[in-house]
């Protein structure tokens, strides 16, 4: 969910003028594009509508630098939320309305998912050949560097929530154990990164497992709160769903629900457009508790 910059705009005539050596402008363009993020965006429709125009031509330059770790993260990062935020949401909201149309929005969603999730882990493959394929060998002696994280965070993310929209897909689902594994390596070399966006993620995917542990799941949910210090409303609608929904505790959803909405704003804060997005979320949820419990 991004704008792209008017520095990236210069760039990118340079690069189409050739007027300098076509190799440099690009990995310019590529690193630019990179940087490029729209959290502290307070319109959640301006970062929809700019956000296609940004991957076609992130797509577009990593094509021609597909070395280019740093753009392949924010690639898959910025698919990955748009897609639950303009895509995944809206099908949940239509679902009572329209089926037909939810379950197609569920299908583009499922295929944004796997779009972003393959960026995000053909970067990784570069980095460690044969990762996807050790992943599935719990036996497979395996270690992620530092500035793997945030590649393998986006990839789990996005893998996780393609498995997630395609549970008639057997062979889609049967990956979660990789997921899991996945945003296991990943916790084991950045403790906490993320301010607990990670160990959200590993909390998500352990209530959601089959086996999966429910209390080492909330162990992790309330983790993610503490890491997040009381700033992030995903973190309270996270454990919402992924525990008090799933045990029938009306009384805890709507408490976490409460929590999120009462998140404050801050001022130019990275988080401002998903909290915006998640306070959303949360008043749904809140609107449709009667109809859950």
């Amino acid at each position: 969910m991004v704008f792209v910059s008017w520095p990236l705009m210069v760039l990118l005539a340079v690069a189409l003028s050739g007027c300098s050596p076509r190799h440099l402008v690009i990995n310019s363009l590529a690193s630019e594009l990179a940087g490029q993020s729209q959290g502290a965006e307070n319109d959640p429709e301006l970062a929809r509508d700019a956000a296609p125009f940004y991957f076609k031509l992130s797509e577009a330059v990593l094509a021609q630098t597909p070395g280019h770790g740093a753009l392949a993260e924010g690639l898959a990062a910025r698919m990955t939320e748009y897609t639950y935020a303009f895509v995944a949401l809206e099908a949940d909201r239509l679902e009572a309305q329209d089926s037909a149309a939810a379950h197609r929005l569920r299908q583009r969603a499922a295929a944004l998912y796997q779009r972003a999730r393959n960026h995000a882990i053909t970067a990784l493959e570069q980095r460690h050949p044969g990762l996807v394929q050790a992943l599935a060998n719990p036996q497979a002696p395996l270690r992620l560097a530092p500035d793997d994280v945030g590649l393998a965070y986006w990839a789990a993310a996005a893998w996780g929530s393609w498995i997630a929209q395609s549970k008639d897909q057997p062979d889609v689902v049967a990956d979660l154990p990789l997921v899991v594994r996945l945003a296991a390596l990943a916790d084991a070399s950045a403790p906490g990164w993320g301010n607990g966006a990670l160990t959200s993620l590993r909390a998500t995917l352990e209530a959601s497992r089959p086996g999966g542990d429910k209390a080492q799941a909330a162990r992790w949910f309330d983790e993610a709160l503490h890491l997040a210090q009381g700033r992030s409303v995903a973190a309270f609608v996270a454990k919402a769903e992924g525990l008090a929904l799933p045990a029938g505790d009306r009384d805890a959803f709507e408490q976490l629900l409460q929590q999120a909405l009462a998140v404050p704003d801050a001022t130019s804060s990275p988080l401002t457009l998903q909290n915006q997005i998640m306070r959303r979320r949360a008043t749904w949820l809140l609107e449709q508790s009667p109809d859950l419990f």
